[in-house]
């Protein structure tokens, strides 16, 4: 399948829209000290954004069965134009960083599953794993130019710059949606004859399994969105390099991660195709659990072999999100695809919400005594956490490996 004009516009919106997602955790090292927040309260925001995200994709997933996804879509790009340039004009402290960033996350969370939809309805089956995995690793191209652009202005103009210039992001994303999706047709709703949630979702196993997998997968995921950036700070602290100059080039290497990411994304929705959604996702969530219990312990080695792990570890821990996606709109009936999609994303993205704030936790009751110019020293225990959602999706690819699953 070419990439055609529709799916490039749709893709490209994705990406300015995707330049907010990391901003704050890029400026998570400068904010600690400017703000006085600990690791719990520094993953709150994170977790707060994903609390958003999660309440918005519930609530969007669920209207997109009675009102056309496009509608709901193109909502939520404009309204999270609105927010984001909020967030970089009046987030000045915990406390308003919180509220404001929450609220982005409840704009952007109508941007996720409609699209979806509206992909799944434009593509066939065939083609729908490479699709969707175009629109996913158009969001990780957002991610890294996200970082990209933060490494650039922390070290210039601090967190203020670098939240101004990717939160303007968004306002060209919707811009770009709206001319893309102006002349498309999208259903408004679906026929439900003879046919009920319970049924169609909770009573299907195939479908309680990728729902399951998901959430364990956006566990370990979001955790090590949320903290990579603020990982790699230290890592070049304890090589001798601090403040702004850290944190700028923490956020550079975190790009690349989310760059490998972005190539997972298109390249194993399509591998999954021609060999199967569960057998690609044992693959990708055995690696990426290896990579949660061993990249928190390398704080220390040489700086190039944990950018080496970091890539596998972006590449395998994103692969998988396209395949669960692409395999959930072939096991539930369109006409409840939405809802399930709901649950999957309340479920994936509250596991998100919690796992940063549980990290920070861990985080700091395994560092006592932090170094002033070094921060946090132990990362192993933090990141050996997220590695439990990997080995959580594991176990969900090998069940249905087991069972009834599109091919």
């Amino acid at each position: 399948m070419k990439l055609d004009w529709w799916l490039t516009g749709i893709c490209a919106s994705r990406v300015f829209n995707g330049l907010v997602f990391m901003t704050y955790a890029a400026a998570v090292p400068v904010l600690q000290k400017e703000w006085q927040m600990s690791g719990l309260a520094a993953g709150s925001i994170a977790s707060g954004f994903q609390l958003g995200y999660a309440v918005s994709l519930v609530a969007f997933s669920t209207l997109s069965d009675r009102i056309s996804p496009k509608l709901l879509y193109l909502f939520s790009m404009s309204f999270s134009a609105l927010c984001s340039l909020c967030f970089a004009a009046f987030a000045r402290s915990y406390l308003s960083a919180l509220l404001l960033y929450t609220a982005v996350g409840i704009a952007l969370g109508g941007t996720y599953t409609t699209a979806l939809i509206i992909l799944s309805d434009r593509y066939p089956e065939k083609q729908r794993g490479m699709a969707i995995g175009f629109f996913i690793a158009s969001t990780s191209l957002g991610y890294a130019f996200s970082l990209l652009l933060s490494g650039i202005a922390l070290p210039v103009g601090g967190y203020k710059l670098s939240f101004l210039l990717t939160c303007l992001g968004p306002f060209v994303g919707s811009i770009l949606a709206w001319i893309t999706l102006y002349r498309t047709h999208v259903p408004a709703a679906r026929h439900r004859e003879g046919r009920t949630f319970t049924k169609e979702v909770l009573g299907n196993r195939p479908a309680r399994l990728l729902i399951s997998g998901y959430t364990f997968h956006s566990w370990e995921l979001l955790g090590m969105w949320a903290w990579t950036p603020a990982f790699l700070s230290s890592c070049l602290a304890v090589g001798g390099k601090g403040g702004l100059a850290a944190a700028g080039l923490g956020a550079y290497a975190s790009s690349l991660f989310h760059a490998t990411g972005l190539i997972a994304s298109f390249s194993m929705g399509a591998l999954s195709d021609r060999l199967g959604r569960a057998q690609v996702i044992i693959m990708l969530s055995a690696i990426s659990t290896l990579c949660s219990f061993l990249f928190g312990w390398a704080i220390g080695w040489p700086f190039m072999v944990i950018i080496g792990i970091g890539l596998i570890y972006g590449f395998s821990s994103l692969g998988d999100s396209p395949v669960f996606s692409a395999a959930l709109t072939e096991t539930v009936h369109p006409a409840y695809l939405g809802a399930a999609f709901g649950l999957r994303s309340f479920l994936g993205f509250g596991a998100g919400a919690i796992s940063p704030i549980v990290f920070g936790v861990v985080l700091d009751w395994t560092n006592p005594s932090l170094s002033e110019h070094m921060g946090y020293t132990t990362w192993g225990w933090a990141y050996g956490i997220l590695g439990m959602g990997g080995l959580g999706a594991l176990w969900t690819g090998v069940m249905l490996s087991r069972g009834k699953i599109p091919e």
